[in-house]
């Protein structure tokens, strides 16, 4: 009995770095425009749960494999040291060794292209460079001799990747054809999760300076980023709703975004005396 319970504490202390390491408090990125894309396929009269589910699998799994990507090559590169704030990264804090989350990093993002590849009997066999394309661009981000995050590119690979192509495409393999109000609804998600990347720049700036990291921060300095959160912001929650309720005939339950500026602007005040 004593041998069952030391066995299962110590299954459970192995599991919690990686679970540290996939940042799930960050996976609500990888999960909305899911739920946004299904939602506008729902309002098409389109909406189907095996695409959906395989959409939202596909889309974790991308986000994870990412996250451990990052935590394995920000180490190889330098760019975490001691000085570094924020979450703790479980390459460079000893728990998980280099080879084994550069091995995990790959075989997860691995079951998402094959995971993914369920969608081709919904939109065709041409998904799956869809697929290929994000599961590259996410080692990509912080590996290979032309890193995107390491060139003030992040912002616009979340955008891309976490607005227009999770929310288009999973619209897609339901409703089986692209609309402008998907696309512009999809801007507004990109625009959000591109401020999530913002603060965690702004939080890493002095570090990712050092390293040699030229994030969006490093290279434009804090104001600007103030700038862009803002009006981030400003047309996901205001200027976007309001299009598709003028140009689109969306309800106007829709305006109901526009009270989630308000503790927005409370968060832009904390980012800016943080």
């Amino acid at each position: 009995m004593n041998n069952n319970l030391a066995t299962q504490s110590s299954t459970a202390i192995n599991l919690k770095p990686w679970i540290l390491a996939a940042r799930p408090k960050t996976l609500a990125a990888g999960i909305a425009p899911v739920i946004l894309g299904s939602s506008l396929a729902f309002h098409a009269g389109a909406f189907q749960w095996i695409p959906a589910i395989l959409c939202l699998l596909f889309s974790l799994l991308v986000q994870i494999g990412c996250n451990y990507a990052n935590d394995y090559y920000d180490h190889v590169n330098g760019v975490d040291t001691k000085e570094r704030i924020g979450f703790p990264r479980m390459v460079n804090s000893g728990l998980i060794a280099p080879k084994t989350m550069k091995i995990a990093a790959y075989l997860v993002l691995a079951l998402a292209l094959l995971i993914g590849s369920g969608l081709i009997f919904y939109a065709g066999w041409w998904l799956l460079l869809v697929g290929a394309i994000s599961v590259l661009c996410a080692i990509a981000y912080t590996a290979g001799p032309y890193p995107i995050a390491y060139f003030g590119l992040g912002d616009l690979f979340v955008f891309i990747f976490y607005g227009l192509v999770a929310v288009v495409f999973t619209f897609y393999v339901q409703a089986n054809f692209f609309s402008k109000e998907v696309f512009l609804v999809a801007s507004g998600c990109g625009l959000l999760a591109a401020n999530i990347r913002l603060v965690n720049d702004l939080r890493d700036m002095q570090t990712d300076a050092k390293a040699g990291k030229k994030t969006s921060a490093v290279r434009f300095g804090p104001l600007f980023c103030y700038t862009q959160y803002f009006f981030s912001n400003l047309c996901a929650m205001v200027f976007i709703p309001v299009l598709l309720l003028m140009e689109f005939n969306f309800s106007k339950w829709i305006l109901l975004s526009t009270l989630i500026l308000l503790p927005a602007l409370r968060a832009h005040f904390d980012l800016m005396h943080a």
